[in-house]
This record gives C-alpha cells, sequence and structure tokens, in this order.
C-alpha cells in the first residue's frame, strides 16, 4: 500500500534497434547503485551496487569508488556471500566505514572499518545490537551510530548458551570461543511473542516489542559505544555539529509514540553520561520523519539547521514538505518554501552558508534547486527530465544519484549545473536490449481536472497495439521520468503501457493529493481511465486488447477500477487489498487507517465506501490474478485471499500465487523473475 519500495516510471529515449527487449530474466542483469558519498578532499566518490547471484538466488551488496575526475573506478569489497552498505569517509580521508552483518549468526549489522591505504576492513568491538546508520565527528575520532536493540529473545539465547568472545583488534590472534552451556535444540526453542504498542508490527521489522533505534558514540580509540541520550525513544539521522559538541537527530518522544506523527528535531551533547536531549522544533506533525531518510543539515557556522517540516497533521503523507531553517541556540523555524506547493527532500548548505540546494519533487521529476537561506525565489540548479536523488557534498563538490530515461540509476556529478557521469555499472547491459520510448501525457478527467502521466510504445508493434493500464503503488508517490525495468519488460512483451498519475498521488501539490483522502478509489478511478480513453483516442491502444495491473496502491487501484469498469480483458492485482475492514490490525498502517478514515466501529459507513471492490466484487467480471509475498505486512496475505476467494466462489477466472518469505518488496531473483513472467503469461492467456 503506501509503501516506499514503489514500481517507478520510466522514460526511455528511443535507442537503435539492438538485439532484443526486454525481458524476466533481465531483473537479474540490472545493477543498483545507490548511497554516493563524496571523501572530504573531494577526490573520490564512494557508493554501493547491488547485483544479483543466480547461484546462490539472492542480492549482494558491495562498495565501490570512483574518483571526482572519472578516471578510474574500483571495487572496495567483493566477499561472495557478504554485503556491505551506507559507506562514510571520516573527515580527515583515511576512513572508510561501513555496516556489514559479515559473520553474523543471526545476521545483525556491525561497524566495519576500511584503512584508505588499504588493506582488509576490520569489525570493530565493543557494540551490541545491530548498527543501522553511522555519522563520522569532525575530528574522525568518534562516530555517532543508530543501533536496534538486540532481539530480546535472542539475547537470551546468546546468554544461556554461550559467553561472547570479544573480536581481536588488528594484529592480535582471537580468543578461543566460549564452550555452549546448552543444546542448540534448546536455543532455537521458540517463545511467546508477547506485544503491548499500539503500533505492534512493520513489514521491515516484524512484530514490535520494547526494542528501539537508538542514539550511541563510539570512540576509536578505546573501542567502546556509550549511550548519548537518555529515554525509551527510536532516535535516527544523526548529524554532527561542525565543532564537534553535539549531535541533531530525529525522534518520536511523547507519551505515546506510536499514536503520533510528532517526529521533533533534538540536540544532544557529545560528552559525558547519557542526557536528556533538548527539543529544537515543536511542531505538532512530522519534522524531519524518520521515514523521510533526509538528514538535518548544519549550516558552515553551526549557527542554524536545515530541516524538513511536514504538512497538516491531518494530511499525514499527503501533505507536503518543506524546508526549514532553526537556530542551534533555539528559537522559531523559518520555512523558506511554504510557497512552493511541492516537497522537498535532502538539504545541503552551499559552502559560504548562503543558499540551501533541496532535491524537489515537480510534475514527473525529481530535480535540484536552490534556495537563499534567509529565503526567497526557489531556483532550479539541474532542470532536466529525470529522477535526481541523493545527493552527497564534499569539498564543495556534490555527487547525485542520476536515473535517466535511458538508464538505471548511475553516481554523477554535479559540476556548475551540469551533470558529469561517473559510474556506469549498467553500461554493458545497456548494449544488448532495446528500449521502448516514452512520452509525457496530458489529458482532461471527467470532471475537467487536468492529469499526467507517461506512456511507453512497443518498439515495431502493430498499431494500435494492446495495452496495459499501468498504476503506481503509493498513493502518495509518483511515476516520474527514472527508469524502470517493469515499463520495459510490458512494453518489451508488446504492450503500450499507460501509466498515469491519478489524484492521491505527489508532484502536483497538496490539493491533487488530498483529492484521494478518505476517498481510496475516488477520482483515481476515473482518471486512470480518462487515460485509457487518451491513450486509445490518439491510436496508442486497441480497445478491445486492454489490460490492468499494478503492486501495492497499484494492486488496490486495479481492484477499484475493475469493480467499476468492465472494459479490462485481464488483470494482475499485486500486494493489494480490497476489503479495508480486513487491514485494521493486521498491517502496519493503524495510525494512517484512525486518522484517516476513523475507526471502523465509529466510521463503518466510510470503511465501507472504501472496501467496495470486495463488498460489490459481483460487479467484476475480468479475470484477475492476485500476487502477494507471505510475510508481508505492508500489505498481507490475506487481503488477497480474500479477493480470490470471492472472485472463485463466484465463478470468475482467478489465481492465487504467494510467495514464500517474501514481504511486500521482493528481493528472492527467481521470484522476481517468477512474477514477472506470471504477469506477462496472465495477460497473454486473455489477448491471444
Amino acid at each position: 500500500m503506501k509503501s516506499r519500495l514503489l514500481f517507478g516510471a520510466a522514460m526511455a529515449l528511443a535507442a537503435p534497434v539492438l538485439a532484443r527487449p526486454v525481458v524476466p530474466s533481465d531483473i537479474a542483469r540490472i545493477a543498483t547503485v545507490k548511497s554516493p558519498q563524496v571523501d572530504p578532499r573531494g577526490e573520490w566518490v564512494a557508493y554501493s551496487v547491488t547485483t544479483t547471484d543466480l547461484d546462490a538466488d539472492k542480492q549482494v551488496t558491495h562498495l565501490w569508488m570512483t574518483r571526482w575526475d572519472g578516471s578510474r573506478t574500483v571495487q572496495l569489497t567483493g566477499r561472495k556471500d557478504e554485503s556491505e552498505s551506507t559507506p562514510r569517509f571520516s573527515p580527515d580521508s583515511q576512513w572508510l566505514a561501513f555496516i556489514s552483518s559479515r559473520g553474523e549468526d543471526p545476521p545483525q549489522g556491525q561497524l566495519w572499518l576500511m584503512d584508505r591505504a588499504g588493506g582488509e576492513a576490520i569489525k570493530l568491538p565493543g557494540i551490541t545490537g545491530s548498527v543501522v546508520d553511522i555519522a563520522w565527528s569532525p575530528d574522525s575520532k568518534r562516530l555517532a551510530l543508530i543501533i536496534a536493540d538486540p532481539d530480546p529473545d535472542e539475547a537470551a539465547n546468546a546468554a544461556a548458551g554461550a559467553a561472547i568472545t570479544p573480536p581481536a583488534k588488528p594484529g592480535e590472534a582471537p580468543s578461543p570461543p566460549a564452550a555452549p552451556a546448552t543444546t542448540d535444540k534448546a536455543k532455537k526453542r521458540p517463545k511467546p511473542i508477547v506485544l503491548d504498542r499500539f503500533q505492534f508490527k512493520t513489514d521491515d521489522d516484524g512484530y514490535l516489542r520494547t526494542q528501539r533505534n537508538r542514539l550511541w558514540i563510539y570512540d576509536l580509540a578505546s573501542r567502546t559505544a556509550r549511550r548519548a541520550t537518555a529515554g525509551d525513544y527510536d532516535e535516527a539521522l544523526p548529524a554532527w555539529s561542525p565543532d564537534g559538541t553535539r549531535i541533531a537527530f530525529s525522534s518520536k518522544r511523547g507519551a505515546d509514540p506510536d499514536r503520533s506523527y510528532d517526529s521533533n528535531l533534538y540536540l544532544v551533547g557529545t560528552s559525558g553520561a547519557a542526557a536528556e536531549p533538548r527539543a529544537l522544533t515543536s511542531f505538532k506533525g512530522a519534522d524531519n520523519d524518520a521515514g523521510w531518510d533526509s538528514y538535518p543539515a548544519w549550516s558552515p557556522d553551526g549557527q542554524s539547521i536545515a530541516y524538513l517540516q511536514g504538512g497538516p497533521v491531518e494530511l499525514f503523507s499527503y501533505g507536503v514538505t518543506t524546508l526549514a531553517v532553526v537556530p542551534a541556540s533555539g528559537g522559531a523555524p523559518r520555512v523558506l518554501t511554504a510557497g512552493l506547493d511541492r516537497s522537498v527532500a535532502d538539504p545541503i548548505w552551499t559552502r559560504d552558508g548562503k543558499a540551501i540546494r533541496v532535491i524537489v519533487e515537480d510534475d514527473g521529476v525529481e530535480r535540484v534547486a536552490e534556495v537563499p537561506a534567509g529565503g526567497g525565489a526557489v531556483e532550479a540548479v539541474v532542470t532536466e527530465l529525470a529522477a535526481i536523488t541523493d545527493p552527497a557534498e564534499g569539498a564543495g563538490r556534490t555527487a547525485v544519484l542520476v536515473s535517466r530515461p535511458s538508464a538505471p540509476p548511475e553516481v554523477f556529478a554535479l559540476d556548475g549545473g551540469k551533470l558529469r557521469q561517473l559510474s556506469r555499472h549498467n553500461e554493458a547491459w545497456l548494449k544488448e536490449v532495446d528500449l521502448a520510448p516514452v512520452s509525457r501525457s496530458s489529458f482532461k478527467s471527467p470532471d475537467g481536472t487536468e492529469v499526467h502521466g507517461f506512456v511507453a510504445k512497443p518498439l515495431g508493434a502493430a498499431s494500435p497495439p494492446p495495452a496495459v493500464l499501468f498504476l503506481h503503488g503509493g498513493p502518495q508517490s509518483q511515476f516520474d521520468a527514472g527508469f524502470n525495468i517493469m515499463w520495459q519488460m510490458l512494453a518489451g512483451h508488446g504492450l503500450t503501457v499507460i501509466a498515469p498519475n491519478p489524484r492521491g498521488g505527489t508532484g502536483r501539490g497538496e490539493a491533487y493529493a488530498k483529492a484521494l483522502y478518505a476517498d481510496w478509489g475516488g477520482p483515481a478511478v476515473p482518471d486512470a481511465l480518462a487515460a485509457v480513453d487518451d491513450a486509445v483516442a490518439k491510436g496508442l491502444a486497441d480497445p478491445k486488447r486492454l489490460v490492468i495491473g499494478g503492486w501495492s496502491y497499484g494492486g488496490m487501484l486495479t481492484n477499484y477500477v475493475i469493480a467499476s469498469d468492465q472494459r479490462l480483458k485481464a488483470a494482475v492485482s499485486g500486494a493489494s487489498i480490497a476489503n479495508i475492514f480486513a487491514g485494521y490490525g493486521t498491517d502496519q498502517y493503524i495510525l494512517d487507517y484512525e486518522t484517516e478514515l476513523g475507526t471502523p466501529w465509529t466510521k463503518p459507513e466510510v470503511w465501507l465506501r472504501n472496501s467496495y471492490p470486495f463488498f460489490h466484487n459481483d460487479r467484476i467480471k475480468t479475470p484477475t490474478l492476485f500476487m502477494v509475498g507471505q510475510q508481508d505486512v505492508n500489505v498481507p496475505t490475506l487481503a488477497s485471499e480474500q479477493m480470490y476467494q470471492a472472485l472463485k466462489s463466484r465463478g470468475i477466472e482467478t489465481r492465487l500465487v504467494i510467495y514464500p518469505g517474501e514481504r511486500h518488496g521482493f528481493k528472492r531473483p527467481s521470484f522476481l523473475k517468477d512474477r514477472m513472467e506470471r504477469w506477462l503469461g496472465w495477460y497473454d492467456a486473455a489477448l491471444k
């Protein structure tokens, strides 16, 4: 449903006809480039690359580094069965820290250190729990860590089964492991899961008990970690002050954080015992929410902090996030992009402290823009039709991820407002395939609202070709000008891909997004069907050969559409829900539900209206394939099971495919390929 894992749009430029179209097996060929980090001297950019190990049927992530001038690229890590993430250069440029679960059973992230001069990385001792995030102090002697508390059952097993052997320091021989005190069978004996939280599970973490993500400070000299803060709260996104005396971070610290969107920006000192942090913001909605993954940014003089402020509390993720600046000494914040009506992210100060750069989510693009620190007009830095994300700065040089219409994301240097490619991990694959050309679309919904989107046209297809109405997740997201293999596989299979950005999505302002509020089919259904009418009218789609599909909210909107219109010959509803009552208490959106819809027993009419694809499934005639991960907590399996059972009961052609061990975002390469093959096969059966 409202997942961060969303199928994005693609805008592929017409390419010379090459060997073949994109097919499901290409999922395993694409390298996913992430997390660029510029070293403090501005000479190198480190980043992570995720590839597929077909033999092990899993994805692995390793660290790479490329020179700023593009003259040399080196792989830093490469153990076959291990992964690494979150590369961070030390300010003195001597070290590269990263997170890896190498050798950990059960797997948990640990802090590793690699000497930039060469040599094997070492795991740093003295950390209990799983490292989630890392940030260097300005003097390179300490690191701020976000550490997830250990699972209480696993901790008890470890304590009962064996004494933990401390890791050896570099150059020392490791101590022999302690003998186990209990049998393996006893250690594996399950224990009851006891829950007492309002928000008691998430798709990433499963059931939530008393564990928290906490801010720690790690001292390199003593190889010890200590808590930085007092209190029993989750903490995230640490950022050191330029003088190293304070850390800014985000946290919810109300009476019951699970029942509130009220995250705030806090400051805590970096010396002495764990202390109660000082709140810098007091907005009742979200200030720099951890889920936005956007770090607070200190001004070069350490006097101010730039951060994100959310929209109205009741709109939560429908609202627009704005750029704000607050004095580090305390005081009223200033919102710098209040008039923009577009969400921003990832603030970075210019070296002179006179301006702040941000990523702006606009109509079908993510672009770099700049706003004066004292307030003023938001000016575009890069206006290219692309998805530009993840900015990182070092020595006044900025690296970004750029997902262009014709290629997956790669690392680029941002030089004087121009983009220069640094990494080329997908270059060989791109030479093997034909990519479908994509164009922007613009059309009117029946009520006169202008709706935008994209259309991907299959190469060499007869006119008009069959077409798929492909719907994005969220709903608070958008199809953008970034590459997406889903579009290319569908178009490569001979289908025109119709991809609208209906109301409820982002990129078009707050009013456009909140039009779907408490009305989840509402205006999105006529908007989506208007995209089909537009494509048919332009000769891009055969009106007698139309199919539909999507994942997460894209699957939900598929359910709403086929319960409203019977022209579609086949549907694929991925990880979706139709009986919204079934979501209450079974998925991770309890706070969103109660904020937007009320409770089922106080507002049953609202819940019933939003559940019409289930309670009026008698209107559905479209053969529908339901697919879902068995361990999905974002949109649980039971939601797909209910719709499958309803259509099966009525004799409508349907099928349910459940993928063992998968959550909302699939990871097993063989399942990713299988899912796409079944998706295409379902359409083939209906269109042949």
